[in-house]
């Protein structure tokens, strides 16, 4: 079975603490017999091999062995989390589940059979591979969720090579590519997996100081937001040794402030998609933007500017798009991207670069000059069109002072004078109460 080497690892280290969910602790030696329990319910249910199937359910010890039993029976899973409940039927739909399988907080487990016929052509090549598979949405921050289907064999191979065990928090849960990928490095390695029920700054602070977490794998936006809270005064967090972040573009001064407060704190730019999977990744230092990525199973190039990969862990394409992969097989990632030797510097979305009158802007670079100012929360910085220039910047902000917003566009006129070039200062300002990042806090600019 393609998940053999997995148990050979919960065999060895029975006696570990694995996942820590609700602050309760489960072994390995606990996933091995829940999952021993799955395998017989999944026989009692009469679940066929190969069967798509939604997993409904929380981040929960019971869920994760529930997904390496449908692996163990090749079949395609998709994860489906609270976080997304109001696009569950479009999702059902599009991914053409035959079985929900849904975990509520109480643990209780309902199996319902569809009835659907699946007619997806990648799909049906999965089955006939008898392959296990897994689909995941993307979070729609820059359009409509696309849903890109994998083969979960060569995703499998490269957690096949041992690395540090860590205690890690899982921040992103395991319906997006870096919650999957954090779950499924932990499980490899022995590593232990805490689970929050939110993901506030004091309560991933508190996660750390009680369970003595060393790694968290999280997001320039909750950075950012945990500088703004001032929630690590409260707790110790001596334990933590490596930050990841990615999803987004890190502005400048949110890292710089984040590497002067914690200066023994290794910070770690990650690079993934849910097209291609998470790549190897080497920052410059901690303070810089500047990376490399790639590793074993991945190669990149830039042409024109924009970054593009081919992996073996690529997915066999979108069940509801077109294939974004050129004739060669390189994936175009429409990052685009500076290069320095062997590192790059990821300047953010092509569909987010804002042209103002032939000039390039690039939201990230306007957000860390403001995001400086004094009583700027958060800040996202988008286009709109104008009919003299084609765009104008426009900045969505949240202050933590009572100014008015005629007050406001005065003092960040005056501060950005030397900072940013006439054009790219904003021309439209709105401020705000709401927050300006999705359920995987990551900043939504549409």
């Amino acid at each position: 079975m393609y998940t053999d080497f997995l148990m050979e690892v919960f065999k060895k280290n029975a006696q570990r603490d694995a996942l820590i969910w609700r602050e309760d602790s489960y072994t390995y030696q606990w996933l091995l017999d829940s999952l021993e329990d799955w395998r017989k319910r999944l026989v009692e249910e009469e679940l066929a091999e190969g069967t798509v199937v939604s997993i409904e359910a929380d981040f929960s010890p019971s869920a994760v062995c529930l997904m390496l039993a449908l692996i163990e029976k090749n079949c395609v899973i998709v994860p489906l989390t609270t976080s997304v409940e109001a696009n569950k039927p479009e999702f059902r739909e599009i991914a053409q589940i035959e079985s929900i399988i849904k975990i509520d907080d109480n643990e209780k487990v309902t199996f319902t059979s569809t009835g659907v016929l699946v007619s997806q052509d990648l799909i049906k090549g999965l089955k006939e591979k008898r392959h296990p598979g897994l689909v995941l949405f993307s979070s729609g921050s820059t359009g409509k969720s696309k849903a890109a289907i994998h083969d979960m064999v060569p995703m499998l191979e490269k957690f096949k090579i041992p690395r540090n065990s860590m205690r890690s928090i899982t921040f992103l849960l395991f319906d997006h590519i870096g919650g999957f990928n954090t779950l499924l490095y932990n499980l490899s390695n022995a590593g232990c997996t805490i689970t929050v029920q939110d993901r506030k700054p004091e309560t991933i602070c508190a996660a750390i100081d009680k369970h003595k977490v060393e790694l968290l794998p999280t997001t320039p936006t909750f950075i950012n937001l945990l500088l703004v809270s001032e929630a690590y005064k409260n707790y110790e967090l001596t334990s933590l040794q490596l930050v990841t972040y990615g999803t987004e573009v890190m502005p400048e001064s949110t890292l710089k402030r984040f590497h002067q407060l914690f200066p023994d704190k290794k910070l770690l730019q990650t690079y993934g998609l849910s097209e291609v999977g998470i790549l190897r990744s080497k920052s410059k230092s901690s303070d810089s933007l500047w990376v490399k990525v790639g590793g074993e199973g991945f190669e990149t190039r830039v042409v024109d500017g924009m970054l593009e990969i081919k992996a073996r862990s690529a997915m066999l394409g979108y069940l509801n798009a077109p294939s974004p992969f050129t004739e060669d097989g390189w994936f175009i990632t429409g990052d685009a991207v500076e290069v320095d030797g062997e590192y790059i510097r990821i300047l953010g979305r092509k569909s987010e670069i804002i042209n103002v009158g032939g000039e390039k802007v690039y939201p990230a670079e306007v957000e860390s000059v403001i995001q400086r100012m004094d009583g700027v929360e958060d800040i996202a910085v988008m286009s709109e069109n104008n009919p003299i220039t084609g765009q104008i910047v426009k900045a969505k902000i949240k202050l933590s002072t009572e100014e008015t917003l005629q007050e406001f566009r005065k003092r960040m006129r005056v501060y950005c004078k030397d900072k940013l070039t006439k054009f790219k200062i904003p021309q439209k300002v709105e401020l705000i109460t709401e927050t300006l990042h999705g359920d995987r806090f990551k900043k939504m600019r549409r």
